[in-house]
């Protein structure tokens, strides 16, 4: 194979496989793929502080509960205290005030617990709710997934195939032909190379004039057009 035909070949090749990726794209279970990653992200940033809210509403009651441990230890100890002999009008005030002041701050931390407990039953709800909606999420994501790989089995195995031959391909060109091509593909998306058809390039379609004619028709096999620069072959070689 010439260089020239090998040039032709690749870029085939190239569009072929552009034409590929497309069509993979394009299947509708990768939008349904892009939607599912969509939602398991919100749920999961939504799964996240619902978890950082029921921890803290964790430690609010452990701290709660032992405050009111605390108090009532007290409670009882300054009870003690006052029942343990004859006190002075003094000191039996002096208990009272203590074991008052305790019995509101028990009273306070036991007011909070009702509340603090009743929000930490929502926010495991909430966390219970949002684990079976991630369990949902991943569900339907591996059955699309399952979906996607079946029906692209013939498209991917095609661009194995064509991918395969533009290595071949690609092989059978210099490296300076090769980095020129990759480079102009790049540029014009696909469309590289062009064959000149007469005088007239096949993908600009502007007409050489003589003087540029007959230089490239007496210059090297591949060239550049003088126009849209894309690689050009001036021998009649690989056309139909």
């Amino acid at each position: 194979m010439t260089e020239a035909a090998a040039l032709l070949s690749l870029q085939d090749l190239d569009l072929r496989l552009l034409k590929l990726a497309s069509s993979l794209a394009k299947m509708p279970q990768q939008a349904r793929l892009k939607t599912i990653e969509l939602a398991r992200k919100k749920v999961a940033a939504e799964l996240t502080g619902i978890i950082g809210q029921r921890k803290d509403a964790q430690i609010e009651i452990e701290e709660t509960e032992a405050e009111l441990a605390h108090y009532r230890e007290k409670s009882a100890e300054v009870q003690a205290q006052a029942d343990s002999g004859a006190l002075t009008h003094r000191e039996l005030r002096d208990y009272e005030r203590q074991l008052t002041s305790l019995a509101k701050r028990i009273e306070k931390c036991e007011f909070a617990l009702g509340p603090a407990h009743e929000r930490l039953e929502r926010l495991e709800r909430a966390e219970r709710n949002a684990r079976r909606t991630e369990e949902r999420i991943e569900s339907e994501r591996a059955a699309t997934q399952a979906s996607l790989d079946e029906g692209s089995k013939s498209i991917r195995a095609e661009i194995v195939s064509l991918s395969r031959a533009r290595e071949a391909a690609a092989a059978e060109l210099s490296a300076e032909h090769l980095a020129a091509y990759e480079a102009a593909r790049k540029r014009f998306r696909g469309l590289a190379v062009e064959r000149l058809n007469g005088n007239v390039p096949s993908v600009c379609r502007v007409k050489l004039q003589p003087s540029q004619f007959h230089d490239l028709s007496h210059g090297d096999e591949i060239t550049e057009c003088p126009y849209c620069h894309r690689m050009l072959i001036t021998s009649e070689e690989g056309q139909e």
